[in-house]
């Protein structure tokens, strides 16, 4: 009997805004045995809508994309289909990061410098047990870290920030979440008070800084 044949079928759903990047993780992917990439998403919003029609086993997805990142997206999958473990793939590896996906449902975290055999240990991993992450990530969320965004500031809150830091005016933001200019500029001035910054450029660096965009 061959071997392979015994191996359970890992269903996955990938993620990522960068074609190239995507096609060249989904290459590794579909050379294990036993895994099966059914869906492809080049943002939270698209990969939130395949998850929910296809049910697959595994989310593996970046974090910074546009539009609904990959937090947003973990957390909205979570909290609809619990039982799909959640798979972060990523090239930030700070505290912050990890410890946003976790809190949000992801329940494994791998980065995209990682040797091609670890994709494999990460899915058999989650399957099996429910979760993986590498050691270099585990060591580190051993480490004391400052306030999450998520701590520091509510979702309608973040979900403006990561706007503002991509240089989004108050009419453009107001329009894309349902709000008013009014509404979107008391957010503003609300998100710097509890920062304690006190113009856009330090926000954007706030941003950046906590995952919310890309550098």
């Amino acid at each position: 009997m061959n071997t392979n044949d015994a191996l359970p079928s890992i269903r996955v759903v990938l993620a990522d805004d960068h074609d190239l990047v995507r096609s060249g993780i989904k290459a590794l992917l579909t050379m294990i045995a036993g895994v099966q990439v059914i869906a492809e998403a080049r943002h939270g919003q698209e990969l939130v809508t395949l998850v929910e029609s296809l049910k697959p086993d595994v989310v593996m997805t970046d974090i910074s994309m546009p539009g609904m990142d990959g937090i947003a997206a973990i957390a909205e999958i979570h909290s609809r289909q619990p039982e799909v473990r959640l798979l972060v793939l990523s090239m930030y590896d700070t505290v912050d990061f990890v410890k946003r996906a976790v809190a949000n449902g992801a329940c494994g975290y791998l980065m995209k410098d990682a040797p091609p055999f670890e994709l494999e240990q990460a899915l058999r991993s989650v399957m099996a047990t429910g979760s993986y992450f590498s050691p270099a990530i585990a060591q580190r969320l051993l480490q004391p870290s400052e306030p999450t965004v998520d701590d520091e500031l509510t979702h309608r809150q973040v979900e403006i920030l990561r706007l503002i830091a991509q240089g989004r005016a108050s009419k453009e933001i107001a329009f894309e979440l349902g709000l008013s200019p009014k509404t979107v500029d008391v957010h503003r001035a609300r998100i710097m008070e509890r920062l304690r910054l006190n113009d856009i450029a330090s926000l954007t660096r706030y941003a950046v800084r906590k995952g919310l965009i890309k550098p």
